[in-house]
């Protein structure tokens, strides 16, 4: 029967990898676009006695190729000169008929003419001013739309931040999205028209969105038809505590890691610095073979080859029914209620995840070819996971992958449950019997510790990362497509557990510990918004390098061993 079902993994690995071929096509990284922020960039040309245009052609030759205008609000008009604002009490003592508590604003007809059909406000003309009855000094009020015209005249490539506000109009003929606009990235936490004016709002947007890694927007989804492109920026505080060089290194790895097409840039106060950044920036571009251009959103139809990871996903269940020494049965049915149940529509997916890291560890435990067994189950489920679980939506970040947690958590359980004999009773009685000994308790205690902290440090912005550690990171991404530590920790572990006279309670601790790097693998390819081909060579580069340390300590543990019994 394990023959059998093995044969049936194998079948079913063949259409499975075919099915990824339209997201292998789809997400092939670039073009990207360098967007510089207006606004930000605004302070330093006003420095050097500027125009908008003509500080952003200054850094054109270093690759920005687009920029992106903020919506402005009221009191930014004002600050600039653009629009007088006074209270009704003022224009009163001035002569005028205005309305106690209410505000008045006058200025460029333009925009004052444009504000007149702003807002879902009662109004009232006084000659030049126009009143409000209340204080719209925080209201959107549009762009500085000459400037929109001519970047895209330009030929730059033009990004609008329109801001969401429940009493502003959404009508078409105001330029809240100008017609000049390549792409919208809404401003603030929600998306323009949220929460019920989404279809209005959509009328406005005719252009692809843009999806903001770590700011979750409600009512994004609203907009998928139009096409999503993901963003990646980083906070300007946070920026401003990092090198240049450091800072561009990030932009590189999310266009060649993460499938992002628009990079977010603001200057540094010193221009030498943004230079600095930009010029790194190109090169590590050029280096990784992503291309700086016009960015088009990725989308791709599932192709239905997929169905038949289905029947792997089945086998692989039974073998770990067949495998596990007590209620295998039971567990495997555990397991399908609990994926479904949480997961929906990722079911099958998350029961990949959970299933096949634990395959390997069910046979014989004849040295490395176990290891060798594990990491193969482990691909194999990567195969399934990912033939499942792609999807246009989940490719670009629009639908998280659920049971995250549930990777890293549920398949050590399921290996240390294998540990038990079929005659359980007995040994839970001879466990129960067992004369506990320090080390044994610093063991399980270590154990416990290592997996919680896996379950904390999963994530880009983890907790409990040292800082020597973010400096190793660091290098090894300037070297090659960074391995997840778990992952190394885990295939390390595998040469000291299988290659050495351990105890049999040493060699289980060992092989529960290396259980986390191997669902470490699932949980790698359960990032969809990372290309395929990264999570593999990431995988792939975790394994030899994990190994090679292994061996080395193979070799360590021999010679003190010899040294301290010698």
């Amino acid at each position: 029967m394990k023959a059998l079902l093995n044969l049936v993994i194998l079948l079913a690995l063949l259409p499975s990898l075919l099915a990824l071929a339209p997201r292998l096509q789809a997400e092939r990284p670039g073009p990207v676009a360098l967007v510089m922020d207006a606004e930000a960039l605004r302070q330093e040309a006003k420095a050097e006695g500027k125009d908008l245009l003509m500080a952003l052609e200054g850094y054109r030759p270093l690759g920005v190729n687009g920029v992106a205008f903020p919506e402005r609000l009221v009191k930014d008009w004002v600050a600039e000169g653009a629009l007088l604002y006074r209270q009704g009490r003022e224009l009163r003592e001035a002569g005028l008929p205005a309305r106690p508590g209410w505000y008045y604003l006058k200025g460029e007809a333009w925009l004052v003419e444009l504000l007149e059909k702003a807002y879902t406000l009662p109004r009232e003309r006084l000659g030049e001013w126009l009143g409000f009855p209340l204080d719209v000094q925080a209201f959107p009020a549009f762009y500085p739309l000459d400037e929109v015209r001519r970047a895209r005249e330009a030929g730059y490539y033009v990004v609008v931040r329109p801001i969401n506000h429940r009493l502003r109009t959404l009508d078409p003929a105001l330029p809240v999205v100008p017609q000049e606009a390549l792409a919208v990235a809404f401003a603030g936490l929600e998306a323009l028209g949220y929460p019920y004016r989404l279809e209005e709002a959509k009328a406005l947007v005719r252009v692809p969105v843009a999806l903001i890694e770590g700011t979750p927007q409600p009512g994004l989804q609203a907009f998928r038809e139009r096409g999503i492109l993901r963003l990646f920026s980083l906070r300007y505080e946070w920026q401003l505590t990092l090198k240049p060089e450091e800072a561009a290194d990030k932009y590189v790895l999310a266009a060649r890691e993460r499938g992002h097409q628009l990079l977010y840039l603001r200057p540094y106060p010193y221009k030498a610095d943004t230079e600095r950044l930009l010029e790194r920036l190109a090169e590590g571009l050029a280096a990784s073979g992503v291309a700086v251009g016009s960015p088009r959103p990725r989308d791709f139809a599932p192709s239905p080859l997929r169905y038949a990871a289905w029947l792997g996903v089945f086998a692989g269940l039974s073998l770990l029914a067949l495998g596990l020494p007590v209620y295998g049965g039971l567990v495997a049915l555990l397991l399908l209620l609990l994926a479904l149940g949480y997961a929906g529509s990722q079911g099958g997916a998350l029961l990949a995840a959970l299933v096949f890291p634990v395959l390997g560890f069910l046979g014989p435990r004849n040295g490395l070819w176990m290891w060798a067994r594990a990491l193969g189950y482990a691909l194999a489920g990567a195969v399934f996971l990912s033939a499942l679980g792609s999807t246009p939506a989940t490719v670009l970040g629009l639908t998280p992958f659920k049971g995250v947690s549930l990777t890293l958590l549920v398949p050590p359980l399921l290996v240390a449950y294998s540990f038990l004999d079929r005659n359980y009773k007995e040994t839970l009685a001879r466990l129960y019997a067992h004369p506990l000994h320090l080390g044994e308790v610093a063991l399980a205690l270590l154990a416990l510790f290592l997996l919680l902290i896996a379950l904390l440090r999963r994530g880009n912005d983890a907790p409990l990362v040292p800082e020597a550690e973010l400096k190793l990171r660091s290098l090894l991404q300037d070297l090659m497509v960074r391995p997840r530590f778990k992952e190394v920790f885990g295939h390390a572990l595998f040469p000291l557990a299988l290659l050495l006279p351990w105890p049999r309670w040493v060699q289980n601790a060992l092989l529960f510990l290396a259980a986390l790097g191997v669902a470490s693998i699932l949980n790698t390819f359960s990032h969809f918004h990372t290309p395929l081909p990264i999570s593999f060579f990431r995988v792939l580069n975790g394994a030899l390098l994990g190994l090679l340390l292994g061996g080395l300590g193979v070799i360590l543990v021999r010679r003190l061993r010899a040294w301290w019994l010698g």
